[in-house]
């Protein structure tokens, strides 16, 4: 009988020690490797922590999950995400308390359509565990319209409709390097507007963070990683609101090798999580 216990706990995990990495590796800003473990204890010092995926990668959306499940036995937490908008967060408020169930939140919200597999179980989390969850980023439609139009196109807007966004005008800088390699990055596709309309989601998310996050707690925000890499994007807009909130941030980026950290990845947030390229996509 032990020999039958032992041989399967064997057969179990010769996968696991055949695969010297296994699907990711963490690194920090530096490309040094570091331990769950580690990561873990400075994850429970800051006042923000910016939580970057790639939107289809499951080991991104797996670590969000077990990172904040972990964080909220040592710190009160606040939850949010760039992936609900803030002209949803009432209808949101209503399914954190009971009052409507997924379906009517599915009917009600603009919710993305990986929702129900990728951050249900952390709306859920917030749920069960009383935790308060903020829609922070600006309706897409506002979104769109500052890149037909740029920023003008918000003044006109009702009291009710600013409500949802950043206050405004908004406060934007060209020459950040993220938004000058948008403009690298799209070609002949690229425009002012567009940096703008990137702008607008960043000066909200920004915004909501920093209004929704009472003082003590530590607050979990999940983007994408372009949000918030090189401590730019939300970032920048959230040090001009609060310029002593301790930061820190998490990318999730895919190798083909995750041996060693590409030096494209070097510096992109005080942890990087390597996935290999290989791994399933969630959409």
């Amino acid at each position: 009988m032990r020999f039958l216990v032992a041989l399967s706990i064997l057969l179990f995990t010769a996968p696991l020690f055949a695969q010297q990495n296994g699907p990711y590796v963490i690194y920090n800003a530096k490309g040094k490797k570091v331990s769950y473990k580690k990561m873990m204890k400075q994850l429970e010092k800051p006042d923000v922590i910016f939580f970057g995926e790639q939107h289809n990668n499951p080991i991104a959306h797996w670590l969000q999950y077990e990172v904040t499940t972990a964080l909220n036995e040592k710190r009160e937490l606040v939850l949010g995400a760039e992936m609900i908008e803030a002209d949803n967060q009432d209808e949101l408020r209503s399914y954190l308390k009971g009052e409507i169930d997924a379906k009517a939140l599915d009917t009600l919200a603009r919710l993305w359509p990986n929702h129900a597999t990728d951050y249900a179980p952390l709306v859920n989390f917030a749920k069960d565990n009383n935790l308060d969850f903020v829609g922070t980023n600006i309706p897409r439609k506002y979104a769109n319209l500052v890149y037909q139009k740029g920023f003008e196109v918000l003044e006109p807007l009702s009291d009710e409709e600013k409500s949802w966004i950043a206050p405004t005008p908004i406060v934007f800088d060209p020459n950040l390097p993220r938004y000058v390699n948008i403009l690298s990055m799209m070609g002949d596709h690229g425009t002012p507007n567009l940096v703008k309309s990137q702008a607008s989601k960043d000066a909200t998310m920004a915004h909501f963070i920093n209004e929704f996050h009472p003082e003590g707690k530590l607050f979990i925000h999940y983007n994408g990683a372009y949000h918030s890499d090189y401590h730019e994007g939300i970032l920048w807009y959230l040090n001009k609101l609060n310029p002593s909130a301790k930061v820190l941030t998490i990318s999730t980026v895919e190798q083909d090798d995750i041996s060693k950290l590409s030096a494209d990845h070097i510096g992109k947030a005080d942890f990087i999580i390597c996935v290999d390229a290989n791994m399933t996509k969630t959409y």
